[in-house]
Parts: C-alpha cells; sequence; structure tokens
C-alpha cells in the first residue's frame, strides 16, 4: 500500500497520482488533504510518513509547493528516508542507492506529467544493495538513536 498526503498546493497533482495507481491496481491510503482549501503539509505528513516508518505502507508520496515542507517533516520521523525529486534521475538514483521509500514532490515547481514520470520511475526502481546497504544502514542506526 501507498501512502499519498499532500497539502493544498498538491491536492490537484495527488488526484492524478491516485488515478495513476488505481489504474495499476496499486492500494494507496489517502493521508489527506482532500480539497484545495489552504492546510498545514504536517498535519498530513506526518501520519502519512508514521505509517510508512511503521510498515503499514510500503511506501509514499508526499506532495506540497515546493516538496521542501514536506521531505522535511517527513525525514523528522525514524525509518523515512524521503527524497526530493525534480527530475527522473534523481528518482531512479535514491532508489538504487538510498533506498528510499518516500518521494517529495513540489507541485508548483514540476509540470505533472513529469511529476508522474518521476512517480513512475521512483516506483520501478529497486534498491540496488551492496556498497549501499552499507550507508542506508548508518542512517537506520542514526534513526535507533533517537
Amino acid at each position: 500500500m501507498i501512502a499519498l498526503a499532500c497539502d493544498h498546493a498538491g491536492f490537484e497533482l495527488k488526484q492524478d497520482i491516485i488515478a495513476y495507481f488505481e489504474k495499476l491496481g496499486i492500494e494507496c491510503k489517502d493521508f489527506g488533504t482532500y480539497s484545495a482549501d489552504r492546510c498545514d503539509y504536517p498535519i498530513y505528513a506526518i501520519p502519512a510518513a508514521r505509517a510508512v516508518a511503521s510498515g503499514e505502507c510500503e511506501k509514499g508520496v508526499f506532495i506540497c509547493g515546493t516538496g521542501v515542507g514536506m521531505s522535511i517533516v517527513s525525514n523528522k520521523i525514524a525509518g523515512v528516508r524521503a527524497a526530493l525529486c525534480r527530475d527522473i534521475f534523481t528518482a531512479e538514483m535514491t532508489r538504487k542507492h538510498n533506498d528510499a521509500n518516500v518521494l517529495a514532490l513540489g507541485a508548483r515547481v514540476t509540470e505533472n506529467a513529469l511529476a508522474l514520470d518521476i512517480v513512475k520511475t521512483f516506483f520501478s526502481t529497486d534498491f540496488e544493495g551492496g556498497q549501499h546497504t552499507i550507508r542506508v544502514n548508518m542512517l537506520n542506526e542514526l534513526d535507533s538513536a533517537r
């Protein structure tokens, strides 16, 4: 299951991403927001990030205006490795090398078509393991120290 969260700026893009996952038969849990009315992104990112960290959701896609706020708040939750991606290459490499489990997107800085291509890449790319496992384990140790 994929966790989805957005603020008002990301609402429209989130709807497109939901439609994409539905087309593939991938189940999503929508943590909100549920309209384009102004709201505060941490209200939605925190429970969604906790769902990823706990394993309730395998991965997540969190969207705000720039993606920065969603990535910052998500990375405050132990067990989350959120990556703000604005291009396909970064989405691919963050999965291969960082085993990122949350994709942060900026709806005001990334066109919807590109954002959907980033989502496709993020979710179709596997973690390479190998030397990268050592680094991910270092991140996990930081989480344990919290």
